[in-house]
């Protein structure tokens, strides 16, 4: 998926939009998405000016954005049906190592079970094949 058609899954717009491509999808598994991190970053002027790290929460953030898409598609769902993916949970999170300007992040979200309207994902962020963080989710399909 191209950011073209990320945009028809996620609600998320600039500055909040934290995944530029699906480059793997496995509806019912998992999705794999980039993140370029560039010195660009709207975060960066203040997290830090003299030391520039992508904050812990966005790598999160992004995780979940990967997730989303994911359940958007396992789903059968868009936004356009009126339907949001609504982050309601994060366990088990660890951070390994800094994401600065210049990485490739690599996120992973794997769809770990489905209960009515409740969806639970793990998720990975790796840089050159290292992990940086990861975390488990829990996301509430609401009907808008």
């Amino acid at each position: 998926m191209d950011i073209k058609e990320i945009r028809e899954y996620l609600p998320h717009r600039y500055p909040f939009l934290l995944i530029d491509r699906i480059i793997d999808l496995q509806p019912g598994e998992q999705a794999t998405a980039l993140k370029n991190v560039s010195v660009n970053e709207p975060f960066f002027t203040g997290h830090f000016p003299d030391e520039p790290i992508m904050p812990g929460v966005l790598i999160i953030e992004a995780m979940a954005q990967t997730a989303g898409i994911l359940g958007f598609i396992t789903q059968g769902k868009r936004p356009s049906d009126g339907y949001i993916y609504l982050l309601c949970g994060v366990d088990n999170t660890r951070f390994k190592r800094q994401v600065v300007p210049g990485d490739q992040l690599e996120l992973t979200a794997r769809l770990v079970a489905v209960k009515r309207n409740i969806l639970k994902f793990s998720g990975e962020g790796r840089v050159d094949g290292q992990l940086v963080a990861s975390a488990d989710f829990l996301v509430a399909e609401q009907k808008v």
